[in-house]
């Protein structure tokens, strides 16, 4: 499915079985040890041509030196220094398996095939001008925020550089010209555009790429790029739905697009190749609203080209997916990167029908169309199931009665039969998909239908108008946990708790190309240069905006520690001071493995109290625990001599969780799983933190010691979580939170704790 007009889907990749004969070429990632590389070679890309160059000799014996270079040239993609030591490759089965035999090589996997996964927000989540992380963080100034994705279109106004500072001198990246993009549309705002495509043209030789630049054609780019850093554009709006003054989360941060998705394709060699020039180029924050299902860390691009984004200290925000409301979902559930879940805003959009003897309902639309005074004739078909019947109702308003969940073929069946409107009456709140229509539209909950329905009973004649584009703001509950955002645990990597927390994807306003439609009403394309997007391709860059904040006022955090304060310092609570729900559970309260830790609180993640560190080291001890082979573990750290003396799966980590599956007879054999943390203390003076757990269901939880007694800033104490219960639980998912509360003081530090009897083996499959 391409990015639609009304939803827009966060990006995945997606493994194609594909037939291949051992003469069809196919794209290739190739993993080398660099240490294995002859000094007689300047650089690893010479090494890379003679390595390709060897290992396909036999099959060209006599051609000349010209044309063996023209066949490297064309069997050789990208060569990678920094993501991956290795290179992408065009090859047949038969010249891979003669690559395989050359001195330095560890592993290869197949070139994966990518397919397509705010005015008001920045106000919900409490950045105000007044106080918090946008003046403390100076909105994010000096901080380079980059994006892979489907590029940008420069000449919105959200990438305006009024008011923003000079370019870093530590910027290394460029503004690349190309098809319709120029190098001088990039400004203090937009510092850097380059795109990447030699892999998807080398997978399809005869393949034209109708924009060959940066420009954004399909408007996923330009829409996430500004929802993280867009400048202030007052007056924006989707057709008057969501008006306001739009902006970034960190609206002063530099942004830097590195086009890697194509409406033509794409493919992971692309995408490697784009994080790796990002890395180069001195980006502070990437965003990636994509992601890979179903593939072991040691064979995801992502996976392995964000580990040396950590290596660099640059802080990564990834998709969490949006396959939800099933368990085990959920992709990007890589340990050392944040993973953002989508929630919904305080924000309704509403439409009314007014009755011709002075009585209205209202419900919610997002018909971009205009409202007209006209009275058209109303009726009542039930249940819509007729087309036939439909269509002889000709010019009027028809209301429709939701049953046994037919909303979606009632929506199709009156859009297909040419009447003046349609209302329709459900109890289903999930109706973000359905509420921008090309047609007259307006959902009413089952009180307003009765109202109408009494109207409609009591008049010979009944006839209404409809009104649209009203903003509701306030709405609640809210947040609430959309039921679209893939759910944990990880299948790639289950042993830490994912997603890490919620942000706001559904119905986001940001910047959108001028020449691409947003709607089509009455046949004709409606153009906007804002469009609201749904997704937690739109949740991604709240966080990487939120995260930009957070480097501009800590620029020496790691990535580790800035993901730390953004989860431990979450909101559980929605608007209305009750747990936040989760649509797709039935609006009961999510659990952590639909919305992570929280919603998160930027003002809040200023000043965190506490913090869960990791460094490089602490990652590795964690690939030694999971039964990967040397090569395999290579593959990721680019290094062939990993410590792996002290393997451990129990990683400094803000979230606990437990697995109690096994095979067991008897369901009441207890066992005891414990977890090992270190905090590190970051305010001032001494301070004492006690800690509480709330009850899991069929667990008992406990930490020791209670109580941490810091003496000065930056000092480390480390506990033990233990939850103990039976071997085999009934309980399909069990949650609650360790708080660690600063006595006499504001801080309060809040991990969730998730025990579950949801599969953990899913990497030893893998592996």
């Amino acid at each position: 499915m391409a990015i639609g007009h009304h939803v827009c889907l966060c990006f995945w990749l997606a493994i194609a079985i594909i037939s291949t004969t051992s003469a069809q070429p196919n794209n290739y990632i190739i993993h080398m040890d660099s240490t294995m590389m002859p000094k007689a070679f300047a650089d690893h890309h010479s090494w890379y041509l003679a390595t390709v160059n060897s290992a396909l000799s036999k099959f060209r014996p006599n051609t000349t030196t010209t044309s063996s270079s023209s066949a490297l040239s064309s069997k050789l993609i990208y060569s990678y220094s920094h993501v991956i030591n290795g290179f992408s490759a065009s090859l047949s089965l038969s010249e891979l398996e003669a690559l395989k035999t050359s001195p330095g090589y560890i592993s290869s996997v197949k070139d994966l095939p990518v397919k397509p996964d705010t005015t008001h927000s920045s106000q919900f989540l409490g950045l105000s001008s007044k106080s918090g992380a946008w003046p403390v963080a100076d909105y994010g100034k000096d901080v380079i925020i980059g994006l892979v994705d489907t590029g940008v279109w420069p000449e919105s106004e959200s990438y305006s550089d009024d008011g923003m500072s000079e370019i870093p001198p530590r910027w290394k990246g460029e503004c690349e010209s190309g098809t319709q993009f120029n190098s001088s549309l990039c400004n203090k705002k937009l510092i850097g555009a380059r795109f990447f495509n030699k892999g998807l043209i080398a997978q399809n030789p005869n393949l034209t790429i109708s924009v060959n630049s940066t420009r954004d054609t399909d408007g996923h780019g330009t829409h996430t790029s500004s929802t993280a850093a867009g400048n202030y554009v007052p007056g924006a709006s989707y057709f008057g739905y969501a008006p306001g003054t739009a902006s970034g989360m960190a609206p002063k941060a530099h942004v830097a697009m590195y086009k890697a998705l194509w409406e033509e394709g794409a493919l992971s060699s692309d995408i490697i190749a784009a994080i790796e020039q990002a890395i180069i180029d001195g980006v502070d924050v990437l965003s990636l609203s994509f992601g890979l299902d179903g593939v072991a860390l040691y064979e995801d691009p992502v996976a392995i080209a964000t580990f040396s984004a950590l290596e660099k200290g640059v802080f990564v925000s990834t998709s969490a997916g949006n396959e939800g409301p099933f368990f085990g979902t959920l992709h990007n559930g890589i340990p050392w990167v944040l993973t953002v879940a989508a929630a919904t805003i305080d924000r309704d959009f509403e439409g009314t029908a007014h009755f011709g003897n002075g009585g209205s309902v209202t419900g919610s639309t997002l018909f971009p169309g205009n409202s007209s005074s006209t009275q058209f004739p109303i009726v009542f078909l039930d249940a819509c199931d007729s087309l036939k019947k439909l269509k002889q109702v000709g010019k009027k308003i028809v209301v429709c009665q939701d049953r046994n969940d037919s909303l979606g073929v009632q929506v199709d069946n009156v859009n297909n039969a040419n009447v003046s409107g349609g209302l329709f009456i459900t109890n289903n709140t999930d109706l973000e998909l359905l509420l921008q229509s090309s047609f007259p539209t307006i959902f009413l909950n089952p009180k307003e239908g009765e109202a109408i329905k009494d109207y409609i009973n009591s008049n010979s004649q009944p006839t209404a108008s409809l009104e649209f584009r009203k903003t509701l703001l306030g709405a609640k509950p809210a947040p609430v946990t959309t039921s679209y955002t893939s759910r944990g645990p990880s299948p790639s990597f289950p042993f830490t708790l994912k997603p890490d927390i919620l942000a706001p994807g559904s119905l986001i306003l940001a910047a959108w190309p001028q020449n691409n439609a947003v709607a089509v009403v009455n046949k004709k394309d409606l153009f906007s240069n804002f469009n609201l997007l749904s997704g937690t391709s739109m949740a991604c860059p709240h966080a990487a905006g939120l995260a930009g904040l957070l480097k501009a006022a800590y620029p020496k955090w790691s990535p580790a520690a800035i993901r730390s304060a953004m989860m431990t310092t979450t909101d559980t609570l929605d608007n209305t001071l009750s747990p936040i729900k989760d649509i797709g559970d039935g609006y009961q309260p999510a659990s952590p493995l639909a919305m992570g830790a929280g919603h998160v609180n930027p003002n809040k993640a200023l000043d965190p109290g506490l913090i869960y560190d990791a460094d490089i080291e602490d990652y590795i001890n964690l690939l030694c625990a999971l039964n990967y082979t040397n090569k395999q573990i290579q593959t990721i750290t680019k290094s062939a001599s990993n410590n792996c003396s002290t393997p451990s799966l129990d990683l400094n980590y803000p979230s606990f969780i437990a697995f109690f599956n096994a095979n067991d007879s008897k369901r009441d054999v207890q066992t005891t799983q414990e977890f090992r943390r270190t905090v590190t203390y970051i305010g001032k003076g001494q301070s004492t933190y006690v800690a509480s757990v709330t009850p899991l269901k069929g667990f008992e939880v406990g930490v020791v010691p209670n109580t941490l007694k810091f003496k000065e800033e930056g000092e480390k104490l480390s506990f033990v979580l233990s939850i103990n219960g039976p071997r085999r639980t009934k309980e399909t998912v069990a949650f609650g939170y360790l708080t660690w509360a600063e006595s006499g003081g504001k801080h309060v530090v809040r991990s969730p704790v998730v025990a579950t009897n949801l599969s953990s083996d899913t990497v030893s499959r893998q592996s």
